[in-house]
């Protein structure tokens, strides 16, 4: 695997399934962009990518006590996910960057 692994991505999560599903097409395909531009990137370069800015959120908690991050996922949407290992586990989909913080 190496010292720098490849982003695996955990989609399962009902929330953002749902948050998916509602969605108009185009925003959907946007969305769907970005997650294929993340399975092809190690997490060095997510950490490094400008375009997802991928921030912590100090004021919350994932499962387990896991850190939570915000992240650009389309025009007009973020992601809250966590990391566990190599994967990302995308827990949901926000229209505006505050209500990923709260």
């Amino acid at each position: 695997m190496g010292d720098d692994p490849s982003v695996r991505l955990d989609l399962n999560n009902p929330v953002f399934q749902h948050g998916l599903f509602q969605l108009q097409k185009a925003e959907q395909l946007a969305i769907l962009g970005t997650l294929r531009k993340l399975s092809d990137m190690t997490w060095s370069q997510v950490y490094r990518d400008s375009g997802l800015k991928w921030e912590a959120i100090e004021t919350r908690t994932g499962p387990h006590g896991a850190r939570l991050y915000s992240l650009r996922v389309g025009r007009g949407f973020r992601a809250l996910a966590y990391r566990e290992e190599h994967w990302m586990r995308i827990l949901s989909l926000h229209t505006d960057h505050d209500s990923a913080y709260q």
